[in-house]
């Protein structure tokens, strides 16, 4: 049984999603590949909560909050340096910041990130759990399908996740918003082809594909207020 089958048959999906975004541009507009075991949660599930408590990032959310494409995975990542340096006493980060990526959020503020490592191999990524910014982090040695069926079933402990996260049974909660589509010619908050000839114009050292590093995302914002 695959991964996505177990978390279906434990966790039913809806009866009707919206319609699976555009894969191949999402991944155009991130510049990096997406794992296959997210595009096929995405595509069966939809936007929504499992257990009222876990909302995974979705491409073109109608909340920047939740947009795995809008600014929040590269805000987050910017900021966990600068939550541990400014604590009194800095904390051990188990990953470099530049390879986390964050895809969903919790109804605590707990954020899960994707550990992106190797760079192009998405589907080997692993899955690090964090308490708003802060210590502790929980790491999961597999996807975030196998994360999920996981919690859900119980047979996985996330220290920071409330202890009766399942205390009503595992179940979705489809949301009620529709994720926007994305308009020809406009701008994005996270990589954009705009972006990246802006980088190379001005003399940046930027490859044609990978994530935009945030200190270039800030200058072409300087740069483009509009």
């Amino acid at each position: 049984m695959t991964s996505l089958a177990a978390l279906t048959a434990l966790c039913p999906p809806p009866a009707a999603v919206p319609p699976a975004p555009d894969w191949s541009q999402v991944e155009d507009t991130l510049g990096m590949d997406l794992p296959q075991d997210y595009k096929e949660l995405i595509t069966r599930y939809g936007p929504g909560q499992f257990c009222g408590f876990i909302t995974l990032y979705q491409p073109h959310a109608p909340s920047e909050w939740a947009d795995l494409t809008g600014p929040m995975p590269a805000r987050l990542r910017a900021q966990i340096e600068e939550v541990r340096q400014a604590a009194r006493h800095p904390w051990q980060l188990p990953h470099s910041p530049e390879n986390l990526f964050a895809m969903g959020v919790t109804g605590n503020g707990d954020y899960l990130f994707w550990v992106t490592q190797p760079a192009d191999t998405p589907d080997a990524w692993t899955i690090a759990v964090n308490e708003a910014l802060r210590a502790p982090w929980f790491t999961y040695n597999g996807s975030l399908t196998d994360f999920l069926a996981g919690v859900l079933s119980g047979t996985t402990s996330v220290p920071m996740f409330p202890r009766d996260l399942l205390g009503s049974g595992p179940a979705f909660t489809p949301s009620t918003l529709r994720s926007s589509t994305p308009v020809a010619g406009a701008r994005t908050a996270v990589s954009t082809r705009a972006i990246r000839d802006w980088a190379n114009a001005n003399g940046y050292d930027l490859p044609e594909r990978g994530r935009i590093p945030i200190e270039i995302i800030e200058a072409w914002k300087q740069e483009n207020p509009s």
